[in-house]
């Protein structure tokens, strides 16, 4: 086993802390990854490698040290650095969001329980597309049955001080398997149907413009895809991209809401009160679902 270790600073305040409590209790990911002694472990692929990552706090940002079958180039590293910065949104500024927050007198506690935490987006965004298709009407432990077929696959596992780790594939491995295949691994003819054809698209586009590109076109492209409605892809922009420009109106986030401002909350009302929150209000819906 070969290992590297690099240090990736956070834009303050990060606490790695919510992030890891988050990941304890987000069901797409149970049982992918190891949560011991406030370190994170888990497996990903970048550069078309496998690597487990292991992740702490190490002053303002983390510690990550990767393990790999064999040697890892530069390149190798600053892909899977790419993706734990990514995962782990460590780019995020949130001073902007907090100064807003702190003068919502309904949300300013709830900024004061999650204080430093950045969102935790799937590890990578074609997983996030994956799971919106197959979780669609579907039991979660369904769903997840359907995830781990399609990581069991590609033989993406390494083994680190006894444990197994297994990477979700990439969008070139997904893209590799015929339509009838991944039918057979999700046990869905139609999901499979879905998936095939919206990792073939994705892979068609940069994912740097996703992260990045005008919000409008990249929503557009997402709705677009084979199986991916509205809420999906405000999902997967949320979740998987990090792209908070928008909040979809809907029951759990009118719940979450109610409790926080200590009011029922109206459609509305979410609207009225996303709005004051700019570019910043997928975070605020963010917060206010994982602090109920």
């Amino acid at each position: 086993m070969f290992t590297e270790t690099i240090d990736l600073p956070a834009a303050p305040p990060f606490d790695l802390g919510p992030a890891l409590r988050f990941v304890r209790g987000f069901p797409p990911t149970s049982g992918e990854q190891v949560i011991e002694d406030g370190t994170l472990t888990r497996a990903l692929r970048a550069h078309g490698r496998t690597v487990v990552a292991r992740v702490v706090q190490a002053g303002d940002g983390v510690r990550v040290t990767l393990h790999a079958a064999g040697p890892l180039t530069p390149d190798d590293v600053a892909a899977a650095a790419d993706r734990v910065r990514f995962h782990l949104s460590l780019d995020d500024d949130l001073a902007e969001f907090y100064l807003r927050g702190r003068d919502d007198p309904g949300f300013a506690p709830v900024i004061g329980r999650l204080h430093g935490y950045h969102q935790v987006k799937f590890p990578t965004p074609v997983e996030n597309l994956a799971w919106a298709i197959l979780s669609q009407r579907t039991p979660i432990a369904a769903a997840s049955n359907g995830k781990r077929a399609l990581a069991g696959e590609f033989g993406n596992t390494l083994v680190v001080d006894g444990a197994e780790y297994t990477a979700f594939p990439d969008a070139e491995q997904l893209a590799s398997l015929p339509e009838t295949r991944v039918g057979e691994l999700v046990g869905n003819r139609r999901k499979g149907h879905y998936l095939h054809g919206a990792v073939r698209a994705w892979r068609e586009v940069d994912e740097d413009f996703l992260r990045t590109g005008p919000f409008g076109r990249v929503k557009a492209f997402l709705l677009g895809l084979p199986g991916i409605g509205p809420w999906s892809a405000n999902f997967i922009l949320i979740r998987g991209l990090g792209r908070m420009e928008e909040t979809p109106v809907e029951k759990s986030l009118r719940e979450a809401a109610s409790r926080a401002y200590g009011r029922t909350v109206t459609d509305a009302d979410l609207r009225r009160l996303a709005a004051r929150y700019g570019r910043w209000q997928g975070y605020w819906a963010h917060y206010l679902r994982i602090a109920a």
